[in-house]
């Protein structure tokens, strides 16, 4: 069984990442990784956390989203990792499938020189190869709870009993998600004797029920004690009547057109109509929401982020922990009902010290949501300039789309109810175009090449 490769000659140290760690005491070769990664210095997260993790403190760790987290507990697991090479050595829980795919892109970037083998195990992919994933004991397992209780109980000759690392990552939504008693039971079959890192961006009550459970004497890393957004982040408002809601947002996506856009949606089916709808009006829009199978959310989310789409549209399974570089607007189309939760999806924007842009859409019946938000970030938001004549006068090209996205949904459903087949490669609004064509004559086509 192939052990980590230790490299025989230390690389020599290169570019300013390395010379910051080095007193904190990281590898020469992780270093190197780094510098090839383009982290040019630690971030403050990195900067307070890395030294106490190699001391082989416990440590809690509240950061926004954006501030390096992933890099603040991989690097002092390589750098444990390669001074006592050992299989099945970390697990890294997180509460959503992509996030996941993300760390383990990190986790291999990082120590792609060392040999490191990760493995992803969450819903959605066939347990067959993940449970050969698992037969080669790779060095961390990252997965999102459920998933793992279930290989912890059916898989043959997999099992914890060695591992060094816990971490728990976005543990505040991890809790939020119900993962409690799965969270219990991993607990439970992994050892006591064990360093155990717990990061999130807002401190909950039951982040502190599950501290006082999992930690032993742990440091606090707290960059910020106060819920905020980045300074560098325009947050804006816009308070319109909701039935007009669809037509401001077209208004918005063509006056700051030439930007990435990810606008949330508070459920699957508003995410996929409001897809059609845009794809209708000939914008580059896609989908991303928990409806979708996993090899359609990873392709829509690989779409986006080639930038062979300027718009995603998603639920708030894409608020955490994504990082998606060239996101220059966050829309909050609908607004999240849980205002810890507006922190997470403005967080999408204005990444390691870029600037970005929010607007929120309020409509009569958020008013309270808003204030409470307001409250949490101690700021109040001013108006984006919206010019209410220009916005009427897209009305009726709107309310033809909205038509159209409505029999396309229905078409849909009905197709899903017959096959009850998920095939086809294509994000759900791509297969849908047909009805438009059917009823438009191909007028609508015309348009969306103008």
């Amino acid at each position: 069984m192939s052990q980590v490769r230790i490299l025989a000659q230390p690389l020599p140290r290169a570019g300013c990442y390395a010379s910051a760690s080095s007193t904190s005491g990281v590898t020469d070769v992780l270093c190197e990784a780094c510098d090839q990664l383009g982290w040019t210095k630690p971030t403050k997260i990195q900067v307070e956390a890395i030294p106490l993790a190699l001391q082989g403190r416990d440590i809690i760790g509240l950061a926004e989203t954006g501030s390096g987290k992933t890099g603040a507990f991989a690097l002092p697991i390589l750098n444990a990792l390669l001074e006592t090479p050992q299989r099945l050595f970390a697990l890294v829980l997180t509460p959503t499938r992509e996030l996941a795919f993300q760390i383990s892109e990190q986790f291999e970037a990082l120590g792609s020189s060392i040999g490191v083998q990760t493995a992803v195990i969450v819903g959605g992919i066939d347990s067959m190869s993940q449970s050969l994933a698992l037969a080669k004991k790779p060095h961390v397992v990252i997965a999102t709870p459920g998933r793992l209780i279930d290989h912890l109980e059916n898989t043959k000759g997999f099992n914890l009993r060695a591992l060094k690392y816990l971490v728990m990552d976005e543990a505040d939504r991890i809790l939020n998600m119900d993962f409690e008693t799965e969270v219990d039971k991993i607990l439970k079959v992994i050892p006591r004797d064990r360093k155990t890192f717990l990061f999130s961006a807002t401190m909950t009550k039951k982040v502190q029920k599950l501290q006082r459970a999992a930690l032993k004497d742990p440091v606090k890393c707290a960059v910020s004690s106060k819920y905020q957004t980045v300074e560098k982040l325009q947050q804006y408002y816009i308070f319109i009547p909701s039935k007009f809601k669809d037509t401001y947002l077209v208004y918005i996506l063509n006056e700051l057109a030439g930007n990435s856009f990810m606008i949330f949606c508070s459920t699957c089916n508003n995410t996929q109509r409001t897809a059609l709808l845009l794809r209708n009006l000939g914008f580059t829009a896609i989908p991303l929401h928990g409806q979708m199978s996993q090899s359609k959310r990873l392709g829509s989310l690989n779409k986006f982020k080639a930038k062979a789409r300027s718009i995603l549209l998603a639920t708030d399974v894409a608020s955490r922990g994504l990082d998606i570089p060239h996101v220059d607007v966050v829309v909050n189309f609908d607004i999240p009902t849980h205002s810890k939760d507006y922190i997470h999806r403005v967080g999408r924007t204005a990444r390691a010290g870029r600037s970005g842009k929010s607007i929120t859409f309020v409509t009569q019946y958020d008013v309270e949501l808003f204030q409470r938000i307001e409250h949490l970030i101690g700021k109040k938001l001013p108006v984006f300039p919206t010019q209410d004549d220009e916005v009427m006068m897209l009305t009726e090209r709107v309310t033809e789309a909205q038509r159209f996205a409505r029999m396309e949904l229905r078409e849909h459903g009905e197709k899903k109810k017959r096959t009850r087949d998920d095939a086809g490669d294509n994000d759900d609004t791509e297969g849908a175009m047909g009805v438009r064509n059917k009823v438009a004559g191909g007028k609508m086509k015309k348009r969306k090449g103008r």
